[in-house]
């Protein structure tokens, strides 16, 4: 019941938020169901890669995800998400931790920011004479790199990498935010993949039936999210969610400072 109940958390924030909703996976995993720190990350990327991808199933009939877009950015992460794991394994768990608290920070002050749609001219992609997005390989040159970083952060801690990828939809694609967000748990979704598997090998078997409810209940919550989400406000969404994310780096840090 724990794991349903924290999962759905999990769900309800990553199905309003898309990007930065994870971020609460890997402290849920460690303080509430008490893993350790490399195996919460690994359980963490399994269930945000299979939340974000039902999320994205979800959006598809509002017609507002950018499939080839978004498997472009996470083709970037596939290939650097075992890099990130292997540089996991040679930090300590109190020091990860607080690196992640630092994250967490990071992530919650950017969703607190004001934001709007951006594009910038330079490094754009083209579109269209009617405004449609062209995934050319120009277009994929500029959505790799963002991918490659958030594949390292994966396979670091655990996060699926919305509060990276959201802002790099903006700039380089030119698309709402409400497209950029739902584009983004295509991206989440293949990089959370390669960041699991790179560290299968932290996984304790008997951990599995904890991981199935915990998905469980993120589905249940991304649905209740992303049905919720197009009536609410999506920028005091994620201001809200911003506060909530500091106040528990906040948490986590003192924790691991005190002791």
């Amino acid at each position: 019941m724990i794991a349903l109940l924290l999962g759905s958390l999990v769900g309800i924030s990553l199905g309003l938020t898309g990007g930065g909703g994870s971020i609460f996976a890997v402290p849920l995993l460690v303080y509430g169901l008490h893993l350790d720190f490399r195996e919460a990350v690994t359980l963490s990327l399994a269930i945000v890669g299979s939340t974000a991808l039902y999320g994205a199933a979800l959006q598809t009939r509002r017609k507002v995800v950018l499939w080839g877009a978004g498997a472009m950015v996470g083709l970037g992460g596939i290939g650097t998400a075992p890099l990130g794991a292997t540089l996991g394994h040679y930090i300590p768990e109190r020091l990860s931790l607080m690196l992640f608290a630092a994250l967490m920070f990071l992530v919650g002050a950017q969703m607190i920011a004001k934001r709007s749609d951006l594009v910038i001219a330079a490094i754009a992609c083209q579109r269209s004479p009617r405004g449609e997005l062209h995934v050319t390989w120009r277009c994929a040159a500029k959505l790799l790199p963002v991918g490659m970083v958030t594949g390292v952060l994966s396979g670091v801690f655990g996060v699926g990498g919305g509060f990276l990828l959201v802002p790099a939809l903006l700039i380089v694609t030119g698309i709402s935010i409400d497209s950029a967000m739902a584009t983004s748990l295509v991206s989440i979704a293949l990089i959370s993949a390669a960041g699991c598997i790179a560290n299968l090998s932290e996984l304790n078997p008997t951990t599995l039936s904890t991981a199935a409810f915990f998905i469980v209940g993120s589905a249940v919550g991304m649905t209740g999210g992303a049905a919720a989400k197009p009536h609410l406000p999506a920028h005091s969404l994620r201001r809200i969610f911003g506060i909530l994310v500091i106040v528990t780096a906040l948490v986590l840090f003192g924790r691991n400072l005190l002791s």
